[in-house]
């Protein structure tokens, strides 16, 4: 099945109203951090923020930096990040409206998974200056061994996503869409799946299935991920990769 840019929306409306307390990483301060310590950002800085959903990373650099410009596809959790925002605009990655060499920063934080790949990548870069900086967070599988396992909960879990990812999969993005300096970062988050899994937008079948997979999960999967089982509940160290980079000054 194809999922459609109204499949995303649809998807996002339905999760607007909860979408800050579905995962304990939304509001996760250390994880913040991290994306601050990877751009670097000044106060002269523009920064476009795409997929910025209810602004959970604009809110990083707002009073921090001269502009901040947030880009999504769904009305319905763009405008929650309004107060945070010196611009808003409705629009898919893919195509960004804004001229070569707007941003000094672009952040990407969970959203290339819904995304036409290569092509939102390779439009934000083209948005950010020469000696600009890029950073990509998105969940991804440890490795192989917990691959097949991982990408099934994540697909369970929202049935829009697009994309599934490896760590390298990110670097190799960046890499083809002329990146330099690309470096990667790990980020380890602490997810009970019993509140991960409860995001408003899927039903209680898809979430019985999510504990199913951990249930039966290998030992390969339960090690990498570190689960811990409570009273027939599970919490998972699901991993995030930071990808970083700049655009190379001619």
């Amino acid at each position: 099945m194809t999922t459609s840019p109204k499949d995303v929306t649809g998807h996002f409306a339905a999760r607007s109203a909860t979408y800050d307390r579905s995962s304990s990483w939304c509001t996760d301060s250390e994880l913040g951090d991290l994306v601050l310590e990877l751009t670097r950002p000044m106060a002269t800085d523009r920064v476009l923020d795409v997929a910025c959903g209810t602004g959970l990373v604009s809110r990083l650099f707002a009073g921090r930096v001269a502009e901040v410009t947030g880009v999504d596809i769904t009305p319905e959790m763009a405008e929650q990040a309004r107060p945070h925002l010196d611009r808003l605009v409705i629009s898919p990655a893919e195509d960004l409206p804004f001229p070569d060499g707007t941003f000094d920063i672009v952040v990407c934080r969970q959203g290339i998974q819904f995304m036409t790949l290569p092509d939102a990548v390779a439009s934000m870069v083209r948005v950010l200056k020469p000696g600009g900086r890029i950073v990509l967070v998105n969940l991804c599988a440890y490795g192989p061994l917990d691959r097949d396992e991982y990408f099934e909960v994540l697909r369970l879990r929202n049935p829009v996503r697009r994309h599934f990812f490896l760590p390298a999969d990110l670097e190799a993005l960046m890499r083809d869409a002329g990146c330099a300096d690309i470096a990667l970062h790990r980020y380890v988050s602490a997810e009970d799946i019993d509140v991960w899994s409860d995001n408003g937008a899927i039903e209680e079948s898809r979430r019985e299935a999510i504990r199913e997979v951990y249930r039966n999960a290998s030992e390969s999967f339960l090690s990498l991920h570190a689960v811990k089982e409570s009273d027939g509940g599970f919490v998972d160290q699901m991993l995030f990769v930071a990808a970083a980079g700049r655009k190379p000054r001619p």
